[in-house]
């Protein structure tokens, strides 16, 4: 915004400062009285003439009227340009990012875009999911729109923010924000408007896992806890550690770990994994099987019958996985 007024200001000056110069050289006045009737010539406000003009000194004063309103009406007229042009960008961009948001189905909402929220965005937007963030950091919104990444600015411990990220369509929430207190709030106001949308909690203390539960979360996490854990297994098992980033994350050779569910009309469903030929027909392998009863097989044999509605959890590259997914989801 300042650049664009700078250059209206200085023509501005550039009047003032040569209609000054021309009444000091033109009709001998001291300074003072020079910018004081170029400021009345160019401000037009009618007063009379500071002193006597000569015939040099009224053509001087004519072509400095002409100057002045010139640059006056340029510099009024870039001012109000800029002035508009803000509001209006604001205000198209925030009819973009509603009709945005309320285009989504499913998607998840990110409560907080700290150093807890912004990582879980990233690793959202790698898996090229639907999300929508609320903050109510002003800043933290602006930088998160800068991303490309659709934003709420408002308190997510209020209603009218949850619904506005478009919480009745949505299938999941995260609620990282800094405070136990203000995530166990959300989570409380988020199943209320929602009794089925999937609810994971940042928690600050172990402590506070229980009442996050209690109040309707799905899963807790507890950064300090967690992190503490995987820094300990790095020590003691840093081969399995490194593993597991793999796996988990995507990262290095980009092997990744994933939950499939098996459609009714998918060609494994009712089938044996020996049967289905898993492996052989999309190179994935599955590790875990999750029955409809919430019971998990970690060590499928090939007689492990798999039935629709269950889930199973692969492991393979990104394609292998897409390949999977496509088979398990339709004949």
């Amino acid at each position: 915004m300042l650049s664009r007024l700078k250059w209206p200001l200085i023509t501005v000056l550039v009047v003032i400062f040569a209609g000054t110069a021309g009444y000091t050289l033109i009709e001998r006045w001291s300074v003072f009285d020079a910018l004081y009737m170029t400021v009345i010539t160019v401000g037009t406000v009618g007063f009379g003439e500071t002193h006597p003009l000569s015939a040099a000194g009224r053509a001087f004063t004519i072509v400095l009227i002409l100057a002045g309103v010139g640059a006056l009406g340029f510099s009024l007229a870039q001012f109000i340009d800029v002035l508009l042009e803000g509001h209006v960008t604001g205000y198209l961009e925030g009819r973009r990012m509603q009709k945005s948001i309320s285009s989504l189905e499913g998607h998840t909402i990110v409560a907080g875009f700290g150093r807890v929220g912004s990582v879980a965005c990233s690793a959202l937007a790698d898996e090229d999911a639907g999300f929508v963030i609320v903050d109510a950091d002003s800043g933290t919104v602006e930088e998160a729109r800068e991303l490309g990444w659709l934003c709420v600015h408002g308190d997510a411990t209020e209603e009218e923010t949850l619904l506005a990220a478009g919480l009745q369509r949505a299938g999941s929430i995260i609620t990282a924000l800094s405070g136990d207190a203000e995530n166990l709030f959300v989570t409380v106001t988020a199943r209320g408007l929602n009794p089925d949308v999937f609810i994971v909690a940042r928690s600050s203390h172990a402590s506070t896992e229980p009442k996050l539960l209690k109040a309707g979360a799905n899963r807790t996490i507890t950064p300090n806890v967690i992190g503490g854990r995987r820094m300990a297994a790095m020590v003691m098992r840093p081969t399995v550690s490194d593993y597991l980033d793999i796996v988990s994350a995507g990262e290095g050779v980009g092997y990744r770990l994933q939950e499939l569910e098996l459609m009714p009309d998918s060609c494994f469903a009712g089938k044996s994994l020996a049967e289905a030929r898993i492996r052989e027909l999309t190179g994935a392998q599955v590790v875990a099987v999750l029955a409809q009863d919430g019971t998990v097989n970690g060590n499928p044999g090939p007689d492990t019958i798999i039935r629709a509605g269950e889930k199973i959890v692969v492991l393979g590259t990104v394609s292998e996985v897409e390949t999977l997914s496509l088979q398990a989801c339709r004949l």
